[in-house]
């Protein structure tokens, strides 16, 4: 039986990395990506980590990037969302099994793959890169977590290695886990980093070599696979389909303080809509629904005020309509008049497939016309764009909706914002 190979691919500073395709002008210029509302930095081009660290508010730092020369981005979800599926696409179309871990990474299986792994590594480097304008690193190993510390030695030491790093050969895989510290391993945070380290386990080398059921005991199953898996022992499997969520989330920051409740009413229309195409896309019903509000929590000059509603659905339902309609019922009791709101947040809870349901006779169900016209909404926003066909309550250019002033075209999802090249 062949050996198992697992390959991360993983893209570099892919937010900025996306806003370079459609600017090569900005190729050698250090780029930032900003949060939700233009908030504070949540990527950077590599050029530009030196100048600004993760997390930094933008508006404290905006003299300091114009300084540096760096160039900010509001965050552009919808063309980076395209592009990660363009890169996957790619990757897919290489290998024998995917599994997609973020938005900005996979692991291939290359088990069985015939011929030297590291060239093989490199092609698909290459032809990500060239299709889609996105560079990438790759690491390979025998189990998960090995494939993560090689990806990650494949772009710490970038131009030794060329982007791939293949850690199969005991020797060499024992090389960087001598020198790697034990935070640099997946999985591993900071407060656990810490505890480690009480214990005298200061390397990824010294996290392999000590005794798992000792890890387990003195901290979780978790730490004790990492340190199996870094011996070279499979104990994380490839997961090509990612299991469906057990609740979906929609929550964003409003782009200005809202203080009547119809704005906020349109907030949280959105927000429902948007969870119930996540709903619909994973095949799956919810029984309850959350609706919460709140105020900004760090102006001291501010009221403060936050309350969240839940509320049971009559039925297992994915009805757009229909948990719009208590979304609205969750609202009216969580608001409170006489404060500026900065953020709504609508969760779907108690989910199942709808293969879970069983029929009950006397019991209420979602209706076939409701499943056909949800259908069809559907079926016409894939075709003809987002927002084509919507709830009235939703609009698409609100006032209240974030804040983005450096924001770039939708050069791939967008017919009015093509790329243009002029001779």
């Amino acid at each position: 039986m062949a050996e198992q190979a697992i390959a991360l691919v993983d893209c570099n500073s892919f937010y900025a990395s996306c806003e370079r395709v459609f600017r090569p002008d900005l190729q050698r210029v250090p780029i930032v990506v900003l949060s939700n509302n233009d908030g504070c930095v949540i990527a950077r081009s590599a050029d530009a980590k030196p100048f600004v660290k993760m997390g930094a508010p933008y508006f404290q730092i905006k003299n300091d990037l114009r300084r540096h020369g760096i160039v900010p981005f509001s965050s552009n979800y919808a063309l980076y969302g395209d592009m990660s599926e363009r890169v996957m696409t790619v990757i897919e179309g290489m290998v024998p099994a995917v599994e997609i871990y973020s938005i900005d990474e996979a692991f291939a299986d290359l088990t069985g793959v015939p011929g030297d792994l590291e060239q093989i590594g490199r092609q698909i480097r290459a032809r990500v890169l060239k299709y889609t304008g996105i560079p990438t690193g790759v690491g390979i190993a025998t189990t998960k977590t090995l494939a993560k510390l090689a990806n990650h030695s494949a772009k710490k030491w970038q131009r030794q290695t060329g982007g791939v790093v293949d850690l199969r050969d005991p020797g060499r895989r024992d090389k960087v886990l001598r020198v790697l510290p034990v935070s640099d391993v997946w999985g591993v945070g900071r407060r656990m980093t810490e505890h480690l380290n009480a214990q005298g386990i200061k390397t990824a080398w010294d996290l392999a070599q000590a005794d798992a059921w000792t890890l387990r005991k003195q901290f979780s199953v978790v730490i004790e696979k990492t340190a199996r898996e870094l011996r070279g022992t499979p104990c994380l499997t490839l997961d090509e389909a990612a299991p469906p969520k057990k609740e979906i989330c929609s929550s964003r920051m409003f782009g200005k303080r809202l203080q009547d409740i119809e704005s906020i009413r349109q907030a949280v229309a959105t927000y429902t809509a948007t969870a119930c195409e996540k709903l619909r896309a994973q095949q799956s019903v919810c029984r309850q629904i959350r609706v919460g509000v709140r105020t900004g929590m760090h102006n001291p000059d501010e009221a403060k005020y936050a309350k969240g509603v839940a509320l049971q659905l009559p039925w297992a339902t994915d009805d757009t309509r229909m948990i719009t309609h208590y979304a609205m019922h969750a609202l009216e009791q969580a608001y409170r008049a006489g404060y500026s709101y900065s953020k709504a947040e609508v969760m779907l809870l108690d989910l199942c497939q709808r293969t879970e349901i069983t029929g009950d006779l006397f019991a209420p169900q979602q209706s076939a016309e409701s499943t056909k016209v949800m259908t069809v909404l559907d079926e016409i926003n894939a075709r003809w764009g987002r927002g084509t066909l919507r709830p009235g309550r939703v609009e698409l250019q609100p006032e209240w909706g974030m804040r983005r002033e450096m924001m770039s075209q939708s050069y791939t999802t967008r017919l009015d914002q093509l790329w243009r090249v002029s001779g």
